[in-house]
């Protein structure tokens, strides 16, 4: 059975705009039926293609592990680049001064500072702003994305007062988180290989990231240096390890994913002699290129051949949150067209890439109401949709079976570096406690996705030894971490 392409949706019966329903939401009053008998079996499909029972779960975690391993090795020895962050001092708590952070890693950027006091007073202030990056420049030329940075950066230093203060005679540091695969060559300098997450910018790949954001600050007339170059998850390792030395990872899962863990140096065969004061580094996995063993289906595969980049990020475009929206809205223009889920015809604006973002789904899954008011609402008010109550229904399992293989593979993943990182430490995590940070808006966000990813964590480790590790969310911790960092990389020294 086929359907044709149809004109917006309109709302019918009725001229006057509905009464605002509970939930600040206006009630779809008239819906169209939906064949369930042909969709059934896509359903069925959907659902035997993405499961993750616990031998895809074990295999998952353990090809990770291997990666790992690979990656670090020698370069270019697996999916994972297993990236030296070249930070080997965390943060002590003894930082004092004004410190800047600059973080870049999705379609925002977020500019903050961060007044410092030492072992007594800790963080004594912190202000923070967010600027949308327009999606013409994200393929646009290295030059305009980094002078509107830059031009954000330069206003939100113009408003510096009240608790903040620059030391005299001190030029401003800058902590700046670039969530990018970049080959770091030091602390403060790094060469971007290339760009993800729907990035495109001409001229950046090859080019040392710190020396554009320099460069372009001079532009501005910026007083301002970058002492600490590091990705977000390196960020959120340091904000969360200032706070408590137990932490040993951190994982992003918003628009994007990566994961970062404390590495021992010696357990890392591409240094080649590399001097570490403390004996041990920060490794950035890259782990949104991990593709070993996951369950994909043929909506993955159209979407990973139709991306600005087939073939890779595959891990990514599996758990991250800004995939998960668009594969479900595949799924719904497949089942719309070959079911007729939403009656005779496919609403144009289904039919839009990306359109149906996480967000939505997430809010979908929290529709408890009987009728799934809200889940008819968002159909309707996002993708044009009028819907029957079987047909939301249908919606709100699609966007459940997909955050479950998100999450649960998420979780698996993690385990995958508690693996690796347990045979370098004698069972040290089956002995003390082990935190991995996480941030990022799909995991703050979206409970029914922060449950599946525990819920894998603890079936892959057991009950007894899952105590032990604690997930624990750190909010904003990439941005203060940076700032944390370009503290402890100061050019300058701290009066302790």
């Amino acid at each position: 059975m086929s359907v044709a392409a149809c004109p917006p949706a309109v709302r019918s019966v009725s001229l006057w705009r509905p009464r605002t329903a509970r939930m600040g939401v206006p009630r779809v009053r008239v819906a169209v039926q939906s064949n369930l008998v042909s969709i059934a079996p896509m359903l069925t499909k959907l659902q035997r293609d993405c499961a993750t029972p616990l031998p895809v779960l074990r295999h998952v975690a353990d090809a990770m592990a291997d990666d790992m391993r690979a990656g670090l090795a020698v370069d270019g020895g697996s999916d994972l680049k297993m990236i030296l962050s070249y930070v080997d001092s965390l943060p002590t708590g003894n930082e004092k001064g004004l410190f800047y952070a600059l973080d870049l890693g999705g379609t925002n950027f977020r500019v903050l500072r961060v007044q410092l006091g030492g072992k007594d007073e800790r963080v004594i202030a912190t202000e923070f702003d967010q600027v949308s990056i327009p999606q013409d420049l994200m393929f646009g030329t290295t030059e305009d994305l980094f002078d509107f940075i830059a031009s954000g950066l330069a206003k939100f230093a113009q408003n510096e007062g009240g608790k903040f203060h620059l030391a005299q005679g001190r030029m401003r540091e800058i902590g700046f988180t670039f969530s990018f695969p970049v080959k770091q060559t030091s602390i403060d300098a790094g060469i971007l290989i290339k760009w993800t997450k729907g990035f495109a910018v001409s001229g950046t790949a090859g080019k040392d990231v710190v020396a554009c954001l320099n460069e372009a600050m001079e532009r501005q007339g910026l007083n301002m240096r970058v002492s600490a170059l590091v990705n977000d998850t390196v960020g959120t390792l340091a904000g969360a390890r200032y706070w408590d030395d137990d932490v040993m990872v951190a994982v992003i899962l918003g628009t994007g994913t990566n994961a970062c863990y404390v590495e021992r140096v010696d357990a890392i065969p591409k240094l080649q002699g590399l001097k570490s004061s403390s004996g041990r580094t920060i490794v950035n996995t890259e782990w949104g290129a991990f593709s070993n063993g996951l369950p994909l289906t043929e909506y993955d595969r159209e979407m990973d051949a139709e991306s600005i980049n087939p073939g890779e990020q595959i891990f990514e475009k599996t758990i991250s949150g800004m995939y998960l929206g668009e594969i479900v809205r595949r799924v719904l223009v497949k089942m719309a067209e070959a079911g007729a889920l939403f009656g005779e015809c496919v609403p144009e604006k289904l039919s839009t890439p990306f359109m149906l973002g996480t967000p939505h789904i997430s809010a979908i899954q929290q529709d408890n109401s009987k009728d799934l008011q809200a889940v008819g609402s968002i159909l309707y008010d996002v993708a044009g949709v009028n819907s029957d109550l079987s047909a939301r229904k249908i919606v709100v399992e699609v966007c459940d079976t997909l955050a479950k293989r998100g999450g649960r593979l998420a979780g698996a993943g993690i385990v995958g570096i508690l693996q690796k990182m347990e045979e370098n430490s004698e069972g040290v995590m089956s002995r003390k406690r082990t935190i991995v940070a996480m941030d990022g808006g799909l995991y703050e966000h979206y409970p029914q996705y922060r449950r599946y990813l525990q819920d894998a964590v603890t079936e892959l480790l057991g009950s007894e030894l899952s105590k032990n590790v604690v997930i624990e969310h750190s909010k904003d911790g990439s941005g203060i971490g940076a700032a944390l960092l370009a503290a402890t990389n100061s050019k300058y020294e701290h009066e302790f």
